[in-house]
């Protein structure tokens, strides 16, 4: 048997950003399971691609992996220009908007998800309190009284893996968790109706440091900035009924370009598609239980949300930097499965998770209807909110996650 304090199915983005903030303040032994393997990057950026907000951003930093990113490719933007294809409504949102202290010069980040995952994994690699299990898959999990069993596939060559046993485990391996499962947790999930076209696109007028979204009546599209500064590819996700997104990716590359450029009236120039265009559906869920008995759920093994606004990653983080500050804040005489720790931990994040849901939800709803009275109104609404500086403050602030609650590691110092 091989004893660890923690195990953590899941070596993403989220599941490497605890491990690295456990360590950060703590000698607990971790270990990491996932099969999923960290490959070199390209020249040519990936599709997928992640917004990076403030309070994510000053994780990185807390966890010396920022500059890492930043030293291979990634897009900061300092505008936001929303508006509504059927109707009159428009929003701009820029970083001169905010007076907050410490002064941010961004709104945010757009860094593809193979940067930051590969940055975190060799921070991770690099941390002897951390040990890897990449070989083979897991195939059992049990809790019992004190500890989790863990054990494993046996490898290619039919050699058995030696099973682990830990205190407790944490699910961040994505919207099928495996973890889930195993909990056997009920999950509240809502089809939205919608599937994403991801792609990266080039656009003739160059992206101006500038994230773009224009609602359509079949629902968003977003040309998000990509490297290098003051350049002109983008990464485009384009949410959209089933039917119209099967129609979509089944035009040639020159038609699928044509319907971008209408779709976003021009305003990034004639936009040529440079890469395949992937597809997914996109599902609302919840976990009704992210924890039970010695075992956690974060990130999307937690919840799933649309993509409009560019919040699920962020979510995901802060899940991950609360648990860590939770653990840590336990004395060396208590479980690490504690309940009261765990269960405060789960309010907390859950609560968190329950409001961007509703949220989310709210600003689909608000776009689907196409009555024209109702598109007048939205289009004033979007306009009085446009000139409201103190609201779109506001608004800014709960994008970038400059919150008053804020785990300490997600916290901007004051200089």
């Amino acid at each position: 048997m091989q004893k660890f304090d923690l195990l953590i199915v899941g070596a993403g983005m989220v599941g490497l950003t605890l491990a690295l903030a456990l360590r950060k303040s703590t000698q607990l032994s971790i270990a990491i399971a996932d099969t999923l393997p960290v490959t070199e990057l390209t020249d040519d950026p990936e599709v997928r691609v992640s917004a990076i907000n403030v309070a994510s951003k000053t994780i990185f930093e807390h966890l010396d992996v920022w500059s890492t990113i930043l030293e291979k490719r990634s897009q900061a933007y300092q505008h936001m220009h929303i508006w509504d294809k059927a109707g009159i409504g428009k929003l701009e949102f820029s970083v001169d908007d905010l007076n907050s202290f410490p002064k941010n010069d961004h709104l945010g980040w757009i860094i593809e998800n193979k940067i930051i995952r590969n940055a975190l994994w060799e921070k991770a690699q690099a941390d002897e309190g951390i040990s890897f299990f990449t070989e083979t898959r897991l195939a059992n999990i049990a809790s019992g009284e004190s500890e989790v069993f863990a054990s494993f596939d046996t490898t290619a060559d039919g050699t058995p893996q030696i099973p682990i046993i830990a205190k407790l485990v944490v699910g961040a391996d994505g919207a099928n968790s495996w973890l889930r499962k195993q909990m056997d947790v009920p999950m509240i999930t809502r089809d939205y109706d919608h599937h994403a076209i991801v792609a990266t696109v080039k656009c003739s007028q160059g992206h101006n440091n500038t994230a773009w979204q224009v609602f359509l009546p079949t629902g968003p599209l977003a040309f998000l900035p990509l490297f290098p500064n003051g350049g002109d590819i983008c990464s485009i996700v384009y949410s959209t009924s089933p039917d119209d997104a099967k129609r979509l990716t089944e035009l040639s590359a020159i038609d699928f370009s044509k319907a971008l450029t209408a779709a976003s009236d021009g305003k990034l120039g004639t936009v040529e598609l440079v890469s395949d265009r992937f597809t997914h559906p996109l599902t609302m869920r919840l976990a009704q239980d992210f924890v039970k008995e010695r075992m956690v759920l974060i990130g999307d093994a937690a919840h799933t949300i649309h993509p409009l606004a560019g919040q699920g990653v962020n979510l995901g983080l802060l899940d991950a930097a609360a648990l860590a500050e939770s653990l840590t804040q336990l004395t060396e005489d208590q479980d690490l499965a504690d309940p009261k720790t765990l269960k405060a931990f789960s309010r907390y994040r859950k609560s968190e998770a329950t409001e961007m849901i509703a949220a989310m939800e709210a600003i689909k709803q608000t776009f689907s209807v196409q009555q024209s009275g109702f598109k007048l109104l939205r289009g004033i609404g979007m306009s009085l909110l446009d000139n409201l500086k103190p609201a779109k403050k506001l608004l800014i602030e709960q994008a970038l996650g400059l919150k008053s609650d804020l785990p300490a590691i997600a916290k901007q110092k004051l200089l």
